[in-house]
Parts: C-alpha cells; structure tokens; sequence
C-alpha cells in the first residue's frame, strides 16, 4: 500500500472548519466557554470511524479525548498531542468562529493553534484505522485541554502511567522538527516600604525607590550575564519584567510595590538555578541598604525545557519521513513552552511539529495554511506506520 493514500484532503480541511467553529476559549480567559463542546466532536469522529476513545476527566466538564490504534504484540508505543483550547478571540480582526478559507488559507481563532493539528491527527488516525494495516506501535491520540493556561490536560493524562517510546505535539511550527524549547519560570516579587506623607518622604520608606534598585541590577548586571550563555539551538535565555505595580496616591509614599517577572530557561538551566539568582541579587542589594526588604512569591508558572536527542527513534523517523513530504529535515528550537515538555520530563522523548506559524498563533488574524494541514496529515500517518 502507498503510505498516505487514504487520506482526503477536502475532508481534513472540513474538520479543520468545524473546530474552528467550535468556542474552545480556555476559561480562564475572558468570554471562554471551555472545551466540552469540542472534546464531544473529537468524540463523535473516533465512534463514527470505528477508533476506540477514552474520555477522561480533566475539571469539570473539560475532559481529555484518547483514541488510539492497536499496533502489533510487542511493538512500541507513539503518541500523538494538540490541544483543544485556543487563546481569548477578543481584539480578533476576522470573525473567529466562521471559519473563512482563501486561497491557501483558512482564518478563524484556533485555525493554527493547533486545530489545524489536531484536524491533521484526526485524520491520520482514520487513515490508518482505515487502511487495514496494523502498524507496528500501537498509537494514541491526544486531544487535550488546558495548555493554554496551565497544562491540566496532559498532567492529568500523564497520570495513567502509560509507558511510551516516542511523541509528536502539534505546535504550529510551520512543519519544522522542533527537539528544544525553551523553559519558563513566572512570579511575583513584593518590595515593601513604610508609608508617609508625601510632604514629609523621610518618615517614610520608598518601596518604588527600592524596587527601582533591582531592576536597574536586573537591567545592568543579571540580563548581560544571561547573554554569556548561548544554547546552540535556542541562543541565551532571557528575562522580561512584564508587570509593575506600587503606590496608593501621589501624595503618599508608597509602601508597596510589585513587579511579575518572565523568565524563559535553556536546556541545562534549572528552576531552583534561577531562584537562587535572584536570591543573591537581593542579598547583594540587601548589604548595600539596610532598609531594602523584597520578597518572592512562589511562582505563578513552572516549565522546564525540552532537548530531545537526535538519536531518539521519534527525532530519526520523524525527520525521515518529513524530508519525503515536504524536502526538509533540520532541526530547530523554538522559544515558547508546549505540552512537550510535561510528557519529556515523564520519560518520553518528545518532539514538536505541526501545520502553521507560530506567529499568527493568538494574532488579531489567525489563520493556518491548508497545505501544510495537508503535509502533516501526510508525516503523522507515515510516522504511525513507521515508528
């Protein structure tokens, strides 16, 4: 049998439509209705192509959907992941739940993260489930709910225990095979002064002037050290101090001020690394003022990198039958955080690779283009019958 034969193209991409008219916003954001309603349409596909569906609660009413696909005695184990959650529609410049398709393109919130993946994955699964041919690993499909705010989804499918040889998360990375990603460490730091009338500051403790000394440290000191460390696939870390907030009115001195802090980790790094680094910049500017009080909050997000060897079967299959489909097979590192990460910490060698850019992920005009939904398809059915 030709490999990839089964699939129909016109069919993935009314999937792909239907997804996207489906509201997934996570909860979490403003006017999110959750994914039950998509969880019980990935439902419906397994039962109406014959492919055996676990539902598994997730919080609520937001369940994980797990098809899977028998392989022979023995043979290893694959899993397939995307996510069924989008990211807030609002500020969207198109309509995004009527999927709109030009050309080469199909517009809607989710179209390229990652329903334009888990469409491909759908529908790789059908094909293989329809092709007659028992594939060598026994294959399970992942649709999962809250990547987009704090990874419930795959924690909780994670906790079945299933041992696997190999994973592919469907990411928007325009086909690339990602083995590495950057890791993330969120938290809220608290610096704390004495309030005072502001016509007399000097009974008074500053806590804007105090926080101001870090993030002049953070600035002259902390982010130069960070470029000394080079990855050779994602380059340096880096630090982003996204929130700042302190004070009450102008005519008081403030006795508060907090800063919320994003910082993104290499391989090699650790959390417990980070934390202590900013703990002895605030030793260090502790000894240089006495009145210098700033406090951590425990963090708000925790993610670890991904490296994923270029030995490890998924990476060598994967970039193989990537090369046949679309004529390209290097190897890259992306900056944002997925799923991947949780499933290669519990052992199993990850990679990313989906339809899309991650550039029009969570854009005001997001869309996907079709071809690559097409090519992706192609790669995770060949992936199924190869690995």
């Amino acid at each position: 049998m030709k490999l990839g034969t089964t699939l129909n193209p016109e069919a993935i991409f009314a999937t792909l439509a239907d997804l996207i008219s489906i509201n997934s916003v996570n909860p979490e954001y403003p006017g999110g209705r959750g994914e039950a309603a998509i969880a019980d349409y990935v439902s419906q596909f397994f039962e109406r192509n014959s492919i055996s569906f676990e539902v598994q609660p997730v919080c609520g009413d937001r369940p994980n959907i797990i098809g899977s696909l028998e392989g022979r005695p023995g043979g290893r184990t694959l899993i397939l992941e995307a996510h069924m959650d989008t990211a807030s529609e609002l500020d969207m410049v198109v309509d995004p739940f009527l999927p709109k398709r030009i050309g080469n393109r199909m517009y809607g919130r989710g179209s390229c993260d990652t329903k334009g993946g888990l469409a491909a994955m759908m529908h790789a699964m059908k094909a293989v489930s329809d092709s007659n041919i028992r594939p060598k690993s026994s294959t399970f499909l992942v649709a999962a709910v809250d990547e987009e705010y704090s990874f419930r989804g795959v924690v909780k499918f994670l906790e079945k225990g299933l041992r696997a040889d190999g994973a592919i998360v469907a990411e928007p990375t325009e086909l690339e095979v990602v083995t590495a990603s950057k890791g993330v460490l969120r938290w809220r730091l608290r610096a704390h002064g004495r309030a005072a009338h502001s016509s007399r500051p000097q009974l008074g403790i500053n806590a804007v002037s105090k926080m101001a000394k870090l993030l002049i440290a953070l600035d002259e000191k902390y982010k130069p050290s960070l470029q000394k460390r080079v990855h050779p696939i994602l380059g340096s870390p880096t630090l982003n101090v996204g929130v700042i907030q302190g004070g009450v009115q102008v005519n008081q001195v403030p006795n508060s001020c907090t800063i919320e802090v994003d910082r993104r980790l290499v391989p090699g790094e650790t959390q417990e690394q980070v934390w202590g680094e900013f703990e002895n910049i605030i030793f260090e500017l502790r000894a240089l003022d006495p009145e210098m009080e700033i406090e951590m909050e425990p963090p708000m997000l925790e993610d670890d990198p991904l490296e994923t060897s270029s030995r490890e079967r998924i990476v060598q299959i994967v970039t193989k039958v990537s090369y046949e489909v679309t004529g390209r097979n290097q190897l890259v590192g992306v900056p944002y955080g997925s799923d991947a990460s949780k499933l290669a910490r519990a052992g199993i060698p990850s990679i990313i690779l989906g339809p899309g850019c991650i550039d029009q992920a969570h854009a005001a005009e997001e869309y996907v283009e079709l071809d690559q939904v097409r090519n992706a398809a192609e790669i995770y059915v060949r992936t199924i019958l190869e690995f």
